[in-house]
């Protein structure tokens, strides 16, 4: 069946319905559908085992997430489909996470306590520098196009790991591109949770600057709001660390999705070199301020 014909075969709509495509996404696609009760998201997305995605644990900890307070509530789920409440929330550019900092601050810092009491089931772990040593396995595996440049990653990889303070481990959303902060002129939101699980704060911290492009005097507000005083030096060369490394994963992610994803409209070659030109100026920046740490 076509995307449109399964969400007509869902059995949680009353009465008829008018269904939209709702655009963005790098691999899930996405529908806004009325009923005669309001208007939903319907989010398609199967199991990634190559990208540690697994639908159940997406669904497990949208409903907590609703719980907690933090995301849309989940209407229905089966295997493949997701239907939550459609929030009619503005989503969040680039140019509005640096313009709240405050306020998305306070947002993490939030969700990172408040979360293990509302998850459930095994406990799923993203530690970032894990999934690239295991996406380096994959493009191996794989054939990647990329395979030649694993060790300089890895290596990479394992010099930014040196550099991270300890920090506690907390409940992490881990996916934190803008357009995953909604604002419905009262508060925020958080959606998308294919990626979340018990982490240190600094992958959150560390992605949100690197997706928002923030200054390094951003960053230090930021991190000022978020800890509630100022980061000292060593968070501070951490979170630099962690915003080379969240540009790494991502442009990894890609290379991997060339292999084994095909979104319609998605240029993953494209997004990979765009992410790596940006771990290349991100790299330069961190290693100019604080060199390499052995």
């Amino acid at each position: 069946m076509s995307a449109k014909d399964r969400i007509r075969a869902l059995p949680c709509w009353n009465g008829s319905i008018e269904i939209e495509p709702l655009p963005g996404g790098l691999s899930n696609a996405n529908f806004v559908v009325t009923d005669a009760v309001g208007r939903h998201v319907v989010r398609f997305g199967q199991d990634f085992p190559f990208h540690h995605v697994f639908r159940e644990r997406e669904v497990m900890t949208a409903r907590a997430a609703h719980a907690a307070g933090f995301a849309p509530a989940v209407h229905y789920a089966e295997p493949g489909i997701l239907v939550t409440e459609f929030l009619g929330a503005r989503t969040f550019l680039a140019k509005d996470v640096r313009a709240n900092l405050g306020r998305v601050a306070a947002l993490l810092r939030s969700f990172h306590r408040e979360m293990p009491k509302h998850v459930s089931g095994a406990g799923f772990m993203f530690w970032v520098f894990h999934v690239i040593r295991d996406y380096a396995r994959t493009l191996d595996e794989g054939g990647s196009r990329k395979k030649g440049e694993l060790p300089r990653y890895l290596a990479l990889a394992d010099e930014l790991e040196r550099a991270q303070k300890l920090l506690p481990i907390v409940f992490g959303h881990n996916d934190l591109l803008p357009a995953n902060i909604l604002d419905d002129g009262k508060r925020l939101w958080l959606i998308d949770f294919e990626y979340a699980g018990f982490n240190t704060a600094m992958f959150d911290l560390a992605g949100t600057a690197s997706n928002a492009d923030l200054s390094d005097e951003e960053s230090f507000a930021f991190l000022t709001a978020y800890f509630m005083k100022e980061p000292d030096s060593e968070i501070r060369r951490s979170h630099a660390a962690m915003q080379c490394t969240s540009l790494l994963r991502e442009a990894m992610w890609s290379m991997v999705s060339e292999l084994y994803l095909d979104a319609p409209g998605i240029d993953y070659v494209a997004y990979t070199e765009e992410n790596l030109v940006r771990l290349d100026a991100a790299l330069d920046s961190y290693r100019t301020k604080y060199g390499t740490r052995s």
